[in-house]
């Protein structure tokens, strides 16, 4: 009996010392298995608990990417409109319809609608804009353009007319803008409702998305250099615009008849610097300015005519590189290959949105191509603040 109590003792203590014993290695696994977390936590420990807030990602800043460089050229409305090539330039303009006094428009014939929807075409297949121009320096119905554009835009009826005509063809034959060529405002009140006008055009054609442009006199007198006071603009005018198209060509006519001032580099110089300084006095971007050249040579004989840059080149290819020559029994002057390439270069350089060409119709073709020349001077390099062009080789 007293054997069984102590058996039944000795097994109760072991029972006690194993229950005491588990507890005890338990509490240490605990402890341990807490000091090394602390020391090197789990992934699920490392994950931070959400927020209860909404997180609103915050918008990127708008990046203005820079616009690129135009290269525009005329094309007159009897021009067979196969035989440009639209892969070289940006815009297109198709001149001209012309304005009546009662600001309806006028065509110079069912073939320059016919012409106008295959330019059009053709533009739009090469990824290049097309423009209808209105007026010019000629009318349809004889005589300048002035009288009949003056007329149209100096009455508020008449000018709304014009303004909803305009429009209206724009959208018709699917244009991507309309080009303004009034030759030119006179007199203030000429500037003033010259402004007016495009101040409508572009009410009317901007929210669709079309663009506006403008040709201008270049304001400076080839001779003197100095500027002419005879046309006036209205600077505010050119906030209404997408471009300021320079005619900077025709300087023979400025005093006595001198072929060689038909558009020199030094005239070009003194043009680029009064539209600089003039746009930078307005606070308006010169990056709307584009600088016009002549794709045509002036005759010394006035009594002859005109004629293209692709006759020029096509009687001797090394003409290109030259900017006068011989030929018909008079001299011409022109803008050779050299020419273009520096004034493309000081247009850039001052901050000028690109260039125009009148006339696309007087261009050479394949490798001799004037636009060619232009449009690969105005594929820019940009390097630490100086500009470099790719330069043209004509053989």
């Amino acid at each position: 009996m007293l054997w069984m109590i102590k058996n039944r003792y000795l097994l109760l203590l072991i029972a006690v010392f194993i229950f005491t014993g588990g507890f005890f290695t338990g509490g240490l696994y605990s402890s341990h298995k807490s000091k090394q977390e602390r020391q090197n936590p789990s992934i699920e420990a490392r994950v931070a608990p959400k927020s209860i807030k909404n997180l609103v990602p915050k918008k990127m800043p708008k990046v203005e990417s820079p616009k690129s460089n135009v290269l525009i050229g005329y094309v007159q409305d009897y021009r067979d409109p196969t035989t440009i090539d639209y892969s070289k330039l940006t815009h297109v303009i198709f001149s001209f319809v012309h304005p009546t006094n009662d600001g309806r428009i006028l065509w110079s014939g069912d073939y320059a609608k016919s012409n106008l929807r295959s330019m059009v075409k053709r533009a739009h297949q090469e990824k290049t804009k097309a423009i209808l121009a209105i007026g010019g320096w000629y009318h349809i119905q004889g005589g300048e353009s002035y009288k009949y554009f003056k007329s149209a835009i100096s009455n508020p009826t008449s000018r709304t007319r014009l303004i909803n005509e305009l429009t209206k063809v724009a959208e018709q034959e699917n244009l991507d803008g309309i080009d303004i060529d009034f030759e030119h405002p006179k007199s203030k009140e000429d500037a003033k409702n010259l402004a007016a006008f495009t101040k409508g055009l572009s009410e009317k054609l901007h929210p669709k998305k079309k663009e506006i442009s403008i040709a201008v006199y270049s304001k400076i007198h080839s001779v003197t250099g100095t500027e002419v006071g005879y046309v006036i603009f209205e600077p505010s005018m050119f906030n209404y615009v997408d471009y300021v198209n320079i005619m900077a060509y025709d300087g023979q006519w400025d005093g006595s008849y001198n072929a060689a001032n038909l558009s020199p580099y030094p005239f070009t110089e003194n043009v680029v610097r009064y539209w600089s300084q003039l746009f930078d006095q307005n606070k308006i971007s010169k990056q709307k300015l584009v600088l016009g050249v002549p794709f045509y040579a002036q005759p010394e004989n006035v009594k002859i005519k005109q004629i293209s840059y692709a006759t020029i080149v096509k009687s001797n290819p090394v003409n290109a590189n030259k900017d006068i020559v011989a030929m018909n029994g008079t001299t011409y002057h022109y803008n050779g290959v050299p020419t273009m390439q520096k004034k493309t270069q000081l247009a850039l350089k001052n901050g000028f949105g690109g260039m125009m060409i009148w006339e696309l119709g007087h261009d050479a073709s394949g490798t001799l191509s004037m636009a060619g020349v232009l449009s690969q001077e105005l594929k820019m390099i940009k390097n630490d603040g100086k500009v470099y062009a790719f330069r043209a080789e004509t053989k």
